[in-house]
């Protein structure tokens, strides 16, 4: 392959939703909707819908390994993004296949628990997690719930611990960490960038809704996407937490499910 008009690729290592409102569905409708050309490694799949997580079969290692050598050996990956990883030796088999796509842009969404509050990935899996994998990220995504299982800390309840949870999380090897208020109760849901040098806050009007199936799947893929485009760290955040923002808006007239539903995906194609 050759040539700088080539189109933008991004890569999704995540599980299957079989509701199609989060995981690899979620990422590929995500990476569609923003124009960029989105390809797949399947690492578990799930028999879930808006009401809750039923069943999870984390695929052998051996063929999520195969699928990221395929992947590696014939596309010109723009930035990677990994959800659920289910256990420690897939989480140790997607570190070892990442050797492949070396100076690649990595979002890591550290998938713990889905919307329902079921559990996504196995305790001895935590671990692997912070020392495999955040070493490599440009950026880590983790929700107030999930920073707070990372660092064995109780839930960041204000912005100064939310920052400074995100600190501690940076210490770990990242060269970032988006501390994602979206689970809080205030009446804007700020986001923060946490940097070396620095950090930034994304804030948006909360929307009262409990249709937010697939919003953290959503808003990594959505932050891939942009870095496949090649924009800075903090333009991709803001595009993607805008990108969001406007699915979960759309997503309160879709209809889709009993349960929480999922964020509108297409709604910038409906809208055009």
């Amino acid at each position: 392959m050759s040539g700088g008009d080539e189109t933008p690729i991004a890569l999704t290592i995540a599980g299957s939703d079989s509701s199609g409102g989060a995981g690899i569905q979620a990422d590929l409708k995500t990476f569609t909707a923003l124009g960029v050309y989105g390809a797949s490694v399947l690492t578990a799949i799930t028999a879930q819908n808006t009401q809750g997580v039923q069943a999870v079969l984390a695929l052998p290692p051996e063929i999520i390994a195969v699928q990221m050598t395929s992947i590696a050996s014939d596309l010109r990956v723009g930035a990677i993004k990994t959800g659920m990883l289910a256990d420690r030796a897939t989480v140790e088999t997607v570190a070892a296949g990442l050797i492949a796509f070396e100076g690649v842009p990595l979002v890591v969404d550290p998938v713990m628990v889905a919307t329902s509050g079921d559990v996504l990935l196995a305790p001895d899996a935590i671990d692997a997690v912070r020392t495999r994998l955040f070493p490599r990220a440009t950026v880590v995504t983790p929700n107030l719930r999930e920073a707070a299982e990372l660092l064995g800390e109780a839930v960041a309840t204000s912005e100064d611990e939310m920052e400074s949870q995100g600190r501690r999380l940076l210490a770990l090897g990242p060269r970032a960490v988006l501390m994602k208020g979206g689970h809080g109760t205030d009446p804007a849901a700020t986001d923060i960038l946490v940097l070396q040098s620095g950090s930034l806050r994304f804030t948006a009007p909360r929307i009262d809704t409990r249709h937010t199936h697939g919003t953290g799947c959503t808003l990594a893929a959505a932050i891939a996407a942009k870095l496949a485009e090649r924009e800075t760290l903090p333009i991709s955040v803001q595009a993607a937490k805008d990108f969001v923002w406007e699915a979960i808006a759309a997503g309160r007239t879709l209809g889709v499910g009993k349960g929480n539903g999922p964020v509108d995906h297409l709604h910038t194609i409906r809208r055009a």
